[in-house]
């Protein structure tokens, strides 16, 4: 962590306790989420409190794409479930707004159910080391979060 951070040069870092959103680019808007991942020792998981997976294994990476034929701005999404202990997630709702998109998105990936809920992967299982991607078009983007999510 402490080499990406180093490589990152005039650019911004937020910590926001374990997990630390690093803003790339001011000019492109592309932000990512990077976490620290314990190692274990050769006694267990002495790093790790709890083996369970939880909706903080979800991370969301987001990034400014070519806009569309007419100008308007285009981002790329991809959700994915870091979980060390091979557990699958499922029903992945996410803090999405007014989400709305110009471009058409496979409502089975991600859909807006109501204000500020959208459902990833239709409910499903989304494995460990699994990521879902889609696109999306609008003026400005979505600040996208996982709000609630169910381990096995």
């Amino acid at each position: 962590m402490k080499a990406v951070e180093e490589s990152i040069q005039g650019e911004e870092t937020v910590s926001q306790g374990r997990i630390k959103n690093v803003v790339f680019s001011k000019k492109n808007n592309t932000s990512a989420v990077a976490r620290k991942l314990l190692q274990s020792t050769e006694d267990g998981d002495a790093n790790r409190i709890g083996t369970a997976c939880t909706k903080d294994d979800i991370v969301i990476f987001q990034g400014s794409t070519a806009p569309l034929p007419n100008g308007i701005p285009s981002y790329t999404v991809q959700i994915m479930n870091v979980c060390l202990s091979g557990c699958s997630i499922s029903n992945i709702h996410v803090s999405c707004g007014w989400f709305s998109s110009v471009r058409l998105i496979n409502p089975t990936v991600f859909r807006r159910l109501y204000y500020d809920d959208c459902l990833v992967n239709d409910g499903e299982p989304l494995g460990s080391g699994e990521c879902l991607s889609f696109d999306y078009a609008n003026t400005f983007s979505y600040p996208l979060s996982v709000s609630s999510a169910a381990s096995c």
